[in-house]
């Protein structure tokens, strides 16, 4: 499925007159956040408008994380506030004649920014990605419940390995900090997130977009 395409089954999903919430979920490094953001930009450029909340404005701040003892951990699924963000989807998908506000995370300081999202209400679709939106526990049962569709993005993994070690490089890690990083923490994870790929509502091959 190309770009096109897929901007044509979210104004298929839109045309109910509801708001629509598209998830995107993937492995760290999949390139979640690139398909979100350019999603968001053509179907409002489209004349669909939409805004990009992406799931990441949910990290538990590091010193919460440090006192629970699951820093060495950020990342995982229970650093994140869940049902925090099952709260604010539901507010996007009920709360239509007002502006409702989304956490952003600032990957510089590597910390989640309050209030730093308005989803208006002119706001047709909302797209957010997360690692964990196909997860079968609770909340995030509840989560992918809260959402019109869920997405799942690949891309092929020497691609994906590279990209996310080089992005802890960037934002803060020495190389060897950053592989040990990604073997020790974010693979973990992407085995148990590539467990949910199955049950998708669509399987995004991040290449083959247009």
């Amino acid at each position: 499925m190309n770009g096109e395409q897929l901007l044509q089954r979210v104004h298929g999903l839109a045309a109910s007159g509801e708001r629509v919430v598209v998830g995107i979920a993937g492995c760290p490094g999949a390139g979640k956040s690139t398909l979100a953001g350019r999603l968001a930009e053509r179907l409002t450029a489209s004349g669909l408008p939409a805004v990009w909340v992406p799931m990441d404005g949910f990290h538990l701040a590091d010193v919460e994380l440090e006192r629970l003892g699951r820093l060495r951990r950020k990342g995982a699924m229970d650093t994140f506030d869940a049902h925090g963000y099952l709260a604010l989807l539901r507010r996007i998908r009920a709360e239509t004649a007002a502006v409702v506000y989304a956490p952003s995370f600032d990957r510089e300081i590597e910390q989640p920014i309050a209030g730093a999202i308005p989803v208006p209400p002119a706001a047709r679709v909302v797209v957010s990605e997360g690692n964990y939106l196909l997860a079968d526990a609770d909340p995030w049962r509840q989560v992918r419940a809260a959402m019109t569709e869920v997405w799942y993005v690949e891309i092929d993994d020497r691609v994906r390995l590279d990209r996310l070690t080089q992005r802890h490089i960037t934002f803060g890690k020495s190389p060897d900090q950053a592989v040990r990083w990604v073997a020790e923490v974010d693979e973990p994870n992407a085995a148990a997130i590539r467990a949910t790929r199955e049950s998708a509502d669509l399987l995004v091959d991040l290449d083959a977009l247009s």
